[in-house]
This record gives C-alpha cells, structure tokens and sequence, in this order.
C-alpha cells in the first residue's frame, strides 16, 4: 500500500515538473498532457521504481521525517501558547517553593510503574534544589483504581491542602492495587480520616480538574505517564537526576 502510494505520488509530482520545466512551457501545462504522454512518462517512472526500488524508501521516509518535524514544531508552539494553563492551573497543587524561579510539571499516575521509579528523584532534586516550584498534575489513565487514587488525593487538597503532599507520597510510594478500601488506609497512615476523605472524593472540582488535565495532555501529545514539562520542554517517560537538573538550569538560563 504504502508503495503503490509513494509511486502514485512520484509520478504525480514528475509529470508535473516534467511539463513545466519544458521550454515555454506554462504553470497549467501538466493539466493538458494527453492521456498518451501521461502514459508513457508513467511507464517511464514505474521502470526506474522496479530498477531502483530503494526511491520508495526514500520518499516516505522523507514524507515521515517531515511529518514529524511539523509536528514537533507545532508542539513547540503548544507549549509556549499553552504555558500559564500549565504552571498556574488555579485546581493544581503546588509543591516545592511556591516562589521558586523554575516550574516543574509532571503528569503522572499512582499505578504507573515508571512514575513511582522516579519519585524518589523528583522529590530528592526540588527539596536538594530549593528553589523549583512543583505543579503536580493527576492524570490517572491506567484504570480505574488510578482515577479512585487521584479523586481522593484531590480531595484531600481542595479540603484538607497541608495533607496533600504527605498523601500524594504515601500514594506514591505504596504498592499493589488500590481499591477505595486500600486508599482510605494509605490515607489513614498519613493521620487523615477515612470518612472525611471518602466525602471529599465527591467534590465537583475534582472532575474540573481532571478534565482539564485530560485535555492539556491531548493537546500537548502526552500519552503516558510519567510526562515533565520544564520551562518549554516536554520530556515524556521518566527522567534521571542528572537530566532533570540540567532542564532546570536551562531553564533558569533561558
């Protein structure tokens, strides 16, 4: 398929060019080839394809290459657009110093596996650093029991906000399934009360916040977790010590 549409689109191209590079020739001159000069310039290219098959391979990987570009490009832009929705959404929770001169950003979720790994050295590198301001934004895409994970933790900040951070951790850390029954415990360890937190799952702006994580996250591409965004530079999947530090002094100076 993707060779018979390489080859359409060469031939395409060639017989344009070929009619317009003619002498005296016009922009609308390829329209008014005759079925029979198209025919043969086809038959032309379709012989240099089959001797020279690696034209295909070219074509498309260049189509992909440019593809990719524009949207690199175009995330870019995102970013840049998008940047006060990202570091100052008014239902996101801020840790770190919430005066720091750098934002970090991360989308994560409670079940995933690569979030956890790195949790250590995110929290280790703002509190080692002192100065980064940390947005925690849940995105809770692996199931059920993430979005049971991440209702009760916003719960718990929109009612509870100097507990969140503990609960956040305590969720972060914790291993195994987390049913309703097993959150309300992680909750419970960190001295917050179960029937409070139970209630607090049902706060409406919960599902603002969510929703409106959900649609950042499509229109910056984010399709996994764990997702960081330093200044304006989205790094998906995890991250070690030495990177994230380094997108921190970029973006300091910058």
């Amino acid at each position: 398929m993707i060779r018979r549409l390489a080859s359409a689109i060469l031939c395409a191209a060639i017989i344009s060019a070929f009619a317009v590079s003619a002498p005296g020739a016009r922009a609308d001159d390829a329209a008014s080839l005759s079925d029979a000069q198209k025919s043969e310039i086809e038959k032309l290219i379709h012989d240099y394809i089959v001797k020279n098959p690696q034209v295909i391979l070219d074509a498309v990987r260049a189509h992909q290459e440019a593809q990719a570009a524009a949207e690199e490009q175009a995330q870019q832009q995102r970013l840049v657009d998008m940047r006060e929705q990202i570091e100052n959404g008014k239902l996101s929770p801020v840790g770190g110093n919430a005066a720091g001169n750098v934002t970090v950003v991360e989308f994560f979720d409670y079940r995933c596996g690569y979030c956890k790994r790195v949790h250590d050295i995110v929290v280790d590198t703002v509190a080692d650093d002192g100065n980064v301001r940390f947005v925690y934004k849940e995105f809770p895409i692996l199931g059920p029991e993430s979005v049971i994970a991440a209702r009760a933790a916003l719960g718990v900040f929109y009612n509870q906000k100097d507990k969140y951070i503990d609960f956040h951790n305590a969720l972060m850390t914790a291993k195994g399934a987390f049913s309703e029954a097993r959150v309300l415990d992680i909750a419970a360890s960190v001295d917050l009360d179960k029937d409070a937190v139970k209630k607090h799952m049902d706060d409406p702006r919960i599902d603002t916040e969510l929703r409106h994580n959900m649609a950042l996250a499509e229109a910056l591409g984010i399709r996994g977790t764990p997702a960081f965004i330093v200044n304006n530079t989205l790094v998906p999947g995890a991250l070690d010590r030495e990177t994230l530090e380094n997108l921190i002094k970029e973006a300091r100076g910058s």
